[in-house]
């Protein structure tokens, strides 16, 4: 077995037993550590098979922005407000999975693959051109659509927190009731 194989595989186990973890770990905090190790190792993944600009986007934007913005959420969250995960439906979620599975094995397994020799390498600046020439319009509608989900985010939240809606806790707001009496 060549190197660059094993490595391929080391990095996919670490990758799995991560993602694995991610489900199964009943606290939030080590679901979101071990979700920036399984966003870290895709990105290592994608190195290794020379997809340089992917590997670099996961690590950067996955690994580190996304990842620690969710741990700093977390932290700032009062630790009796965040949710205790009980995994309820194990029995479902098997089944989901398996399913799942199954679809992508038989995806696999009936597709026509090109050969490895027939992908040819795209530069970094092969890829910025066509993403601001060829598909700048797509690129801008796909942003204004984010930033529209944003502020419907926003807009939702602000509305639930002015007429005295609930935490994700299930905690009151403060001020909607349950002033204590003096």
């Amino acid at each position: 077995m060549e190197l660059s194989a094993l490595a391929f595989y080391v990095v996919a186990g670490i990758t799995l037993v991560a993602a694995l973890g991610v489900v199964v770990a009943r606290s939030v905090v080590y679901s979101a550590l071990l979700l920036i190790l399984a966003m870290v190792m895709t990105g290592l993944i994608y190195l290794l098979l020379l997809a340089d600009f992917l590997a670099l986007i996961q690590i950067l934007v996955y690994g580190g922005t996304v990842s620690i913005l969710l741990l700093f959420a977390l932290m700032l969250t009062p630790p009796e407000t965040r949710p205790r995960l009980t995994h309820g439906a194990w029995g479902w979620g098997a089944v989901a999975a398996i399913v799942l599975f199954s679809m992508v094995i038989v995806g696999v397994l009936s597709d026509t693959w090109m050969p490895a020799g027939a992908v040819r390498h795209v530069t970094i600046a092969e890829l910025g051109l066509a993403l601001f020439q060829t598909w700048a319009v797509p690129f801008e509608i796909a942003s204004v659509v984010l930033l529209v989900a944003l502020l419907g985010a926003l807009t939702i939240a602000r509305s639930a927190t002015a007429a005295g809606g609930v935490r994700a806790g299930g905690n009151e707001l403060a001020g909607s009731a349950g002033t204590q009496a003096e």
